[in-house]
């Protein structure tokens, strides 16, 4: 029916670029989907490696406004034809991170937004709810915080002052309904990767759950988040777990020893059909 390759993640395969950041590409339904673009100067590259062409995208879903998620905007935009973007509202406001008293800005680069301002308005799909890409590919659009012990997962602020926290109301997710069960694309899960799993199921009125692929923000999770993400996961039905990104070298091996599924490290050139 389709595939995913991963073509801008933290880790990489031999003769790949790796970068901070995290982008997939997408083939199902008669559609190219990128589903974010990496930071910057890893996307092209290996997306030529690939044998991928932007021509040939149809649509461009950005997971969130952070950087290491949207630095190829701008590319993407200037080498493709009546390409469909979605993305929340919030996405090209200010943000910040902050680590050790010390803040830094993490918002999408300017180059980014300009060239999406530049597309045509009917171009442009605001996810501030559930959205259909396709018969079997939707969007969950804003995700509800409903776990107590899932958080952003990290210090992130919309004020250089790290005076007003930002919840990254942004953060969504691309689901993929196939024949073997759902395929659930994540950018970071700042929302919680099990509010996230259980806000599509919601969705779709399904929980066969084929594959779960990007990353899941737990490199500084607690040992109480990671127990706790852990037993929730075991509740659904699922069958492959691919960690990217975010999720961080413990969080997976903790992952690898406590879930019923197979979970497997991605990377920029890993690949899979469903």
């Amino acid at each position: 029916m389709g595939s995913i390759e991963i073509v801008v993640d933290n880790k990489a395969a031999e003769g790949f670029a790796a970068e901070h950041g995290f982008a997939l590409w997408l083939k199902g339904d008669e559609r190219e989907i990128l589903f974010d673009t990496g930071n910057q100067e890893a996307l092209l590259p290996n997306c030529r490696k690939l044998e991928l062409n932007f021509s040939s995208l149809t649509d461009l879903v950005l997971s969130h406004g952070h950087y290491d998620h949207t630095g190829g905007v701008d590319s993407v935009v200037r080498e493709t034809k009546n390409i469909q973007v979605y993305l929340h509202q919030a996405a090209m406001q200010p943000r910040y991170s902050e680590k050790d008293g010390e803040t830094k800005s993490v918002r999408m680069p300017a180059a980014a937004m300009r060239s999406l301002w530049e597309l045509p308005e009917d171009s442009i799909h605001w996810l501030t709810h559930p959205f259909m890409i396709s018969t079997n590919i939707g969007l969950s659009g804003p995700i509800s915080r409903m776990t107590e012990y899932e958080d952003t997962g990290g210090s992130f602020y919309y004020d250089p002052l790290a005076e007003r926290s930002d919840p990254i109301e942004d953060d969504n997710a691309l689901w993929i309904d196939t024949p073997k069960g759902l395929v659930i694309c994540v950018g970071c899960s700042h929302a919680g990767i099990v509010n996230t799993i259980r806000a599509i199921i919601d969705i779709v009125g399904k929980g066969n759950i084929h594959c779960v692929i990007g990353g899941l923000h737990l490199i500084n999770a607690t040992a109480e988040r990671l127990e706790n993400t852990a037993l929730a996961l075991n509740e659904f039905n699922l069958g492959r777990l691919v960690t990217c990104h975010c999720t961080g070298d413990v969080a997976t091996e903790f992952l690898q020893t406590r879930l019923n599924c197979e979970v497997v490290q991605g990377y920029a050139g890993f690949s899979f059909d469903f």
